[in-house]
């Protein structure tokens, strides 16, 4: 027979048990026998009577009543000690009922039971600090040798908590805080010392010999958050983040998780206030249907709207493959969600009439949509028929099974359009605004600009060319753009359609507009890098269709404000019903036949300021590099 290792025989949790039966016969010893020192020669306490043994086994229900061992010793914090405190208490009140049940505390002081559970809980928990004290040193001691010495900005709560964590890491020790409070300047947390504040990053990591930077501060807003990140770069020091607040409350990130600062952190506003309450009302045990939901908001709209509640999704998807993955994460994540996924072109009548059929919606939200602006200008048939008779069908297929809302989102890119997305953007508005009279459904747009990371948007591609060693193309020195999240996109549109009563057009508050020059260098310089060094940004000037800004309204739209403050609502335009359902069985025919002639045509008549700009490359068009002189950037 095999014998066990020596060890290994007694388990670990069976050691604590008796070192807290020991330390209780301990204190219980201790204390008769200072008592018993003060009486007449002779009286002493019985140890192994019958009065021990009731002291024994109550304490241990107590103790296991408690919780006290599924406690670590390696991790001993206040928690801890306070579950010591109400196990010695709870025992000694019980030990008192016990031995009076007994014996009437026979030979038993009532001096004892006041300092025997002092003795008891000093006993338990001086043991199981001094464990962890020595721990702590051990981990120090090698952290000294193998680990990277980190400065974390920000001592307040997250800071804390990150400290707590790095300890038990064997990659990173803290030499430090930084924090712009005064009043933290000179004290300690977790012993760790508050260096100094921000505005001496630089001086206060070489003095502290950092090897790198971790940036704790999840509710700073982006100015901040910029502010903080140039004094980190000016360091020359490599530096990490833990996530913001709402991606860790979206269950998007973990609290203290180290990533690399994203230009979202930079370029992200001001949490969104949400009416969370009026929007589950509208969601919650309703019938849902999403075309384009496996887009980049499409599939974050599918999440949102599964995480509130909604008793059915459908989701109707021309991409195998996006289909597949949002299919794949909301089974996961929500398995008592009714999810239909259907594969097909919402645009087909045949494909649209199945989808309604089967889901009964009773709200819809249309996301399907082409959306690449230098891609469709030269694709006008292609763009027209999934942007606008794609929208047309959906939008009767609404009114005909009585959807009650209907959501389409749209861009800021429909007004005053230039490029062919643009404008087929702007006709599909026109249809809901048509489709709308008269109808019971009530027809709603959301507009806004560009989101971060989705599918197709600037900010992959420069990471993409980044990371090849460069150029970097920016089309204009000036050209602008409005940017916010996806998660925020979408919960604003999920706002909006919780307050539209039919007819209206929402425009999202997209903060201040972004340079995408700017964005180019902070992306360069999030990467380690610097611009016109180590990657160059070349302008390869405006695209045919590409607006140096763009514009959330059109200046007949009288858009004024609405109960949200980052919602604004535009007056619509009147439209002639009749000349629109003449323009678009027009535009159907053309289609069927590939005639963009005409197609051109019915977009000029739809929207007589539009003006057609052909999408080939210009002759000779100049790429500049981007060169660094005098402190600015000169072509």
């Amino acid at each position: 027979m095999k014998l066990r290792d020596p060890v290994n025989w007694l388990h670990p949790r069976s050691a604590v048990v008796l070192h807290d039966l020991g330390m209780t016969l301990l204190a219980w010893w201790l204390t008769n026998t200072l008592r018993y020192a003060m009486l007449p020669y002779g009286q002493r306490l019985d140890l192994w009577g019958w009065q021990t043994l009731i002291v024994l086994g109550v304490q241990a229900v107590m103790f296991y009543w408690t919780g006290l061992y599924k406690g670590l010793w390696r991790f001993a914090s206040v928690p801890d000690l306070w579950n010591i405190v109400r196990a010695v208490v709870a025992g000694t009140v019980a030990i008192y009922v016990g031995l009076f049940l007994y014996d009437r505390m026979a030979g038993i002081s009532r001096t004892v039971l006041l300092i025997y559970p002092v003795l008891l809980a000093i006993l338990l928990g001086a043991p199981r600090l001094a464990y962890r004290y020595w721990k702590d040193s051990q981990l120090d001691l090698f952290h000294a040798r193998h680990s990277q010495r980190v400065l974390v900005i920000g001592a307040g709560r997250a800071g804390e908590a990150l400290v707590r964590d790095l300890r038990r890491d064997v990659h990173y020790v803290p030499a430090g805080f930084v924090d712009d409070d005064v009043a933290l300047r000179g004290t300690r947390l977790q012993g760790v010392p508050v260096l100094g504040g921000t505005d001496r990053l630089a001086e206060l990591a070489r003095r502290a010999g950092a090897e790198m930077l971790l940036i704790a501060l999840p509710s700073a807003d982006k100015e901040q958050m910029r502010r903080v990140v140039e004094r980190c770069e000016a360091t020359g020091l490599p530096f990490r983040t833990v996530p913001r607040l709402d991606d860790v409350v979206s269950g998007r990130a973990q609290f203290n998780q180290l990533k690399e600062v994203a230009i979202e952190d930079l370029l992200g506003r001001d949490p969104v206030k949400l009416e969370w309450n009026a929007i589950r009302l509208s969601l919650t045990g309703q019938r849902v249907l999403v075309t384009g939901g496996g887009g980049s908001i499409g599939s974050e709209l599918c999440r949102q709207i599964a995480r509130l509640g909604a008793s059915e999704l459908t989701i109707v998807e021309l991409s195998e493959y996006n289909l597949y993955r949002i299919e794949q994460e909301l089974r996961a994540q929500y398995p008592e969600l009714l999810l239909r996924c259907l594969i097909g072109d919402c645009g087909d009548p045949a494909t649209c009439n199945n989808a309604f059929a089967l889901a009964r919606p009773q709200r819809v939200f249309h996301a399907a949509a082409y959306k690449h602006v230098p891609l469709l200008q030269n694709q006008l048939r292609e763009a027209f028929r999934n942007n606008v008779l794609g929208t047309r069908t959906v939008a009767e297929h609404a009114v005909r099974y009585g959807v009650e809302s209907f959501v389409l989102i749209s861009t800021d890119k429909a007004v005053n359009p230039t490029s062919v997305m643009g404008a087929c953007k702007r006709a599909a508005e026109i249809v809901c605004q048509v489709t709308a009279a008269g109808s019971a459904t009530r027809f709603v747009t959301v507009r806004f600009g560009n989101v971060l990371d989705s599918a197709g948007s600037v900010v992959p591609l420069f990471r993409r060319q980044i990371a090849a060693g460069g150029p970097v193309t920016v089309t204009h020195p000036e050209i602008s753009r409005y940017f916010m999240t996806i998660p925020e996109a979408c919960q604003l549109i999920l706002q909006a359609m919780s307050m539209g009563r039919g007819g209206e057009t929402f425009a999202l508050d997209m903060g201040e507009p972004v340079r995408i020059r700017d964005l180019a260098e902070q992306m360069i310089r999030l990467a380690g890098k610097q611009a016109g060094r180590d990657v160059q940004i070349l302008f390869t000037g405006l695209r045919p269709g590409e607006k140096l800004f763009e514009e959330l309204f059109h200046p007949l739209e009288n858009y004024h404000g609405t109960a949200h403050p980052k919602i604004f609502e535009a007056a619509p335009r009147q439209q002639a019903a009749a000349m629109v359902a003449a323009q678009l069985a027009r535009a159907t025919e053309a289609v069927a036949r590939f005639d963009e002639e005409t197609l051109q045509h019915c977009v000029g008549a739809l929207l007589p300021a539009f003006r057609w700009e052909t999408g080939d490359a210009k002759p000779g068009a100049q790429v500049v590099p981007l060169q660094r002189g005098g402190g600015d950037y000169a072509a």
